[in-house]
């Protein structure tokens, strides 16, 4: 028979019409809300009860709970008298530091440190692994609040520890206007509510850890449970207001809190799991999110921390019965289902880190006695842990959409591809030998290692997937596993004389690479390394990879490689070039090969196609090689060929873009010149106040001016000065150091097309050099510039600070003279190597009184100040390795190197050397 119907409001039924019979859906235990509530006093649930948060609760009657006794147990306190909070948030804070404790939690913490607004008593706790970090969880903690309320903080009160005497935290507060008020030694009651809140927070802590079974490292997840929990109870100096509806004017709800320690299961998405697997996880409720954002969930068969909000909770089981549960549907075992509008979500929250030694502290540890049911305890494996593939809470993509790690790479879309790629991986590896399974001898260490995940675009717009299995090098240890590591790389001034000769010339250009190049290398050391993530063998689970030759991430596999290759190169009788030994020649009856190796990466350039195929055959026997062809792409620059013409472009147009995309100046308004000249940049413009350089600090400077570097000295001479100009800063940068840099990008923005144009023309090194006097502000040092032409393009140039501070024109144009004297007889010995004869070759300079001084090597008394290395470029002149010639200052192309120039004098520069758009 139906009495009434009527709609459901939380736990209870409201009914239609005149009635107004209210049915109550179910009187829960009062035991129950007890735990829910973080183990909350008989007089706060009563006021919660009394202020309508907990309808469902009939009678609060509760029996004795042993987790409080054991958690809270205290000696019977002084009587004391009251005090007003104050009238206003952030008038008064409290704080104090607690530790360190014996047992590190699963982060590393030791600490925690509490600051109370006394307006409010909200607390906030922040977890630390020494006390040097008190300072930066303030700074953390300050920035914060503030924000949230527009409110300054007036006053800081704490005790008279070490970490609150720091000069950089008295400093910071003075700069603040922040009173710190300190208690007098040996009076901790001054402190008294940062003290008792400590007491507080521990005791409500052990309680969570007892009832819930959890280990001692779980220490830090029931303090932040407390914490949250504190701040939505009854506060008595208050009088009995809820901290966080005072602190934030906004009613809380309590709906969604959970027993701490409970069993959870945990939705699995469509993404992270196959048709058949399981839809869900069985984890264990360890928190919630700051400002009611999500749950924390403890994941123990993979040993990590879960977030999420479609959890459905078990109260009745706790992480330490979790075995001896029985899946059926009696009163013990029933599930309880969160509605999703309860659900929130959770943000990341770090805390500060710090490598300063730990200070010991008499406070009260949480190493309470343990329940009659043992806790497990954590064990980390020795060896690397294979996650679950069916499982997948959440995925972290790099910008490019390549996987961290490879249990991101197995729960991918493109999970398939990578899989093929490892496996790719493995077959090189098994194939070239790279190691065998043994037995971790004794006093040994094992390296452990890991995927690395690339996704490489092809000159023809076509995708590969490269995993390489790295290993950890840091590891190793010098002397032990390593004694040198140095391996040369081709240099990129050799790369563009050779591209030159290929021009001039009309060589076959191919492309080579080596795969898994760096597998080649023997290894000398006795090295292991752990079985790789994903093809550990069953059998031997135990043993570990004693490694025969080397691999990536070995810190003297460079080295191996280049011996490896350097050998087979001797082999075939090619020559190493003195000038660059990773540029090798050899020379047939009526034809030559240049090969240039940059690690993995071949350029080999030739003028019998036949040979040059003789040659790919015999490296394929030796290493394992991939043919790229024609040669499109190299160091992530584009090569263009027009063999009939003998025209050869090498551009960065597709970086250029990058670039521009990343530093959002991709639509930026581009100019004519890489810098104007109202810029004059000094030190004096970089951040004085430590406002100006938290604001700064998320400004990515460093990377930019790092980014705009590798343009430079790749392929744009163009933006040499203005470049070298912006990384004097990198230290410490301003706003108008940050202006500066977006110009150059704005520069770049309309320039994209720019490159290196090689064409036909006598192979001879030619020179220009120039210098400013005084141009940097700070030192006025004087700024060298100069750039070499082989044929009609640039392959070498360079715009540096003098080391000396010159005292004249003329001196500082001397010394421009002698360095760039020592580029070109590199350049000629470079060519010589490869059988084009320099003679002669000719330094231009647009300074007569530097000629003169050059070229005239009687004692000056305006020079004898003069370094004596200086004077080098006398004796190449008497030696005939070179002449010096006068240019006119119009017309030196080496102008824009040293110092802001017009836009037609920009052009001319550009044109003069092959770098056309």
């Amino acid at each position: 028979m139906t009495i009434a119907r009527g709609k459901k409001s939380g736990t209870l039924y409201k009914t239609e019409g005149a009635c107004h019979l209210i049915a109550v859906a179910m009187n829960e235990n009062p035991n129950l809300w007890h735990r829910r509530l973080g183990h909350m006093s008989e007089k706060g649930m009563r006021i919660m009860h009394s202020k309508g948060k907990l309808p469902s609760l009939q009678s609060l009657e509760f029996d004795m709970c042993e987790d409080c006794i054991l958690g809270k147990q205290k000696r019977v306190s002084f009587q004391r008298s009251g005090r007003i909070p104050k009238k206003e948030r952030l008038e008064l804070v409290h704080s104090d530091v607690w530790g360190p404790t014996t047992v590190s939690s699963i982060g590393g913490k030791r600490y925690f440190v509490t600051f109370i607004d006394d307006h409010s008593r909200k607390v906030w706790t922040y977890f630390l692994k020494n006390k040097s970090e008190v300072f930066e969880a303030f700074k953390i903690w300050k920035a914060m609040v503030e924000n949230e309320t527009g409110l300054k903080i007036k006053k800081l009160r704490s005790d008279n520890g070490g970490e609150y005497e720091d000069t950089r935290f008295k400093k910071f507060c003075y700069e603040h206007e922040i009173r710190m008020e300190r208690t007098v030694p040996g009076t901790p009651q001054h402190n008294g509510v940062a003290e008792r809140m400590n007491r507080t927070l521990t005791e409500r802590a052990r309680s969570l850890r007892l009832q819930s079974g959890l280990p001692k490292q779980f220490w830090v997840e029931a303090v932040n449970t407390a914490t949250y929990l504190i701040n939505r109870g009854p506060s008595v100096p208050l009088e009995h207001k809820i901290p966080e509806e005072v602190w934030s004017g906004k009613e809380i709800k309590l709906s969604h809190l959970k027993i701490f320690g409970c069993v959870a299961y945990v939705h699995i998405s469509d993404q992270g799991r196959n048709k058949l697997d399981p839809k869900s996880k069985k984890c264990t409720f360890i928190g919630y999110g700051e400002d009611e954002f999500g749950y924390r969930l403890w994941d123990n068969e993979n040993q990590k921390m879960i977030r999420s909000r479609d959890v459905i909770f078990n109260e009745k089981v706790m992480y330490k019965d979790r075995n001896n549960t029985c899946n059926n549907n009696s009163e013990q075992s029933r599930p309880v289902y969160v509605e999703m509008d309860d659900v929130p979500e959770i943000p990341v929250i770090e805390t500060p880190q710090s490598e300063d030694s730990c200070e010991n502290n008499d406070n009260e540890e949480l190493d309470a006695p343990e329940l009659s049911i043992p806790a497990p305890v954590l064990r980390r494996s020795s060896r690397p842990h294979v996650p679950n593939r069916k499982y997948l809470n959440y995925i972290l993509l790099t910008d490019e959409g390549e996987p961290e790690n490879y249990e991101e790479a197995c729960q991918m879309t493109d999970a398939s591809k990578w899989e093929l790629a490892m496996k790719d991986e493995m077959k090189s590896l098994m194939s070239n030998r790279t190691w065998e399974l043994v037995e971790l001898p004794v006093g040994k260490n094992a390296l452990h290692n890991k995927w690395v995940y690339r996704v490489k675009e092809d000159h023809d717009g076509s995708k590969r997937y490269k995993a390489r299995l790295v290993v950890k090098g840091f590891q190793q240890k010098e002397g032990v596993d390593y004694t040198e590591i140095f391996a040369p790389v081709v240099k990129l001034n050799t790369i563009r004389s050779v591209l030159s000769i290929v021009a001039s010339e009309g060589l076959y250009l191919e492309q080579l690479d080596v795969k898994t190049a760096f597998l080649h290398g023997d290894l000398d050391e006795e090295i292991y390394m752990h079985q790789p993530e994903g093809f550990l063998e069953e059998r031997n689970k135990n043993m570990v990879c004693r490694l025969k030759k080397s691999l990536y991430g070995l810190k003297q596999a460079p080295r191996q490689w280049y011996k490896k290759f350097e050998s087979f190169m001797h082999k075939e009788s090619f020559q190493k070039c003195n000038a660059d030994h990773c540029c090798f020649f050899k020379r047939y009856k009526s034809s030559y090969i240049i090969l240039l190796l940059y690690v993995d990466d071949m350029l080999v350039a030739g003028l019998d196609m036949d040979e040059i195929r003789s040659l790919k055959q015999q490296l394929s026997k030796e290493f394992d090689m991939k043919d790229l062809g024609p040669a499109k792409r190299i160091l992530g620059m584009q090569i263009t060929r027009d063999k009939q013409k003998c025209i050869l472009q090498l551009s960065q147009a597709e970086y250029i873009n990058r670039v521009l995309q990343r530093f959002n100046m991709r639509d930026a308004k581009a100019v004519s010149t890489p810098l104007a000249s109202h810029f004059r940049l000094s030190k004096e413009q970089s951040p004085q106040t430590e406002k100006e350089k938290e604001s700064m600090a998320e400004i990515p400077y460093a990377s930019a001016v790092g980014s705009l570097m590798y343009a430079m000295v790749c392929t744009r001479p163009d933006i040499g000065h203005a470049v070298g100009v912006v990384s004097r800063f990198m230290s410490n940068p301003g706003k108008v150091h940050w202006e500066a840099v977006k110009w150059i990008l704005r520069y770049l923005r309309g320039t994209i097309e720019k490159c290196l144009y090689f064409s036909k023309g006598e192979l001879k090194v030619q020179g220009y050099v120039d210098a400013d006097f005084g141009g940097e502000v700070d030192h006025r040092r004087s700024t060298t510039g100069y750039i070499f032409t082989v044929g009609t393009t640039a392959v070498s140039w360079m715009s540096q600070v003098q080391k000396i501070v010159a005292l004249s024109t003329t001196e500082a144009e001397y010394v421009a003279v002698t360095e760039a004297s020592k580029e070109l007889i590199w350049l000629q010995g470079l060519l010589t190597e490869l059988g084009f004869i320099q003679e002669m070759s000719v330094l231009h300079s647009d300074s007569q009184s530097a000629i003169h001084l050059a070229k005239n090597s009687a004692f000056h008394s305006r020079t004898k100040h003069i370094d004596v290395r200086y004077h080098f470029i006398r004796s190449l002149l008497e030696d005939g390795v070179l002449t010096l010639r006068k240019i006119l200052g119009s017309k030196n192309p080496a102008d824009m190197l040293t110092k802001v120039v017009t836009i037609d004098k920009l052009k001319l520069c550009s044109t003069s050397v092959g770098l056309l758009q």
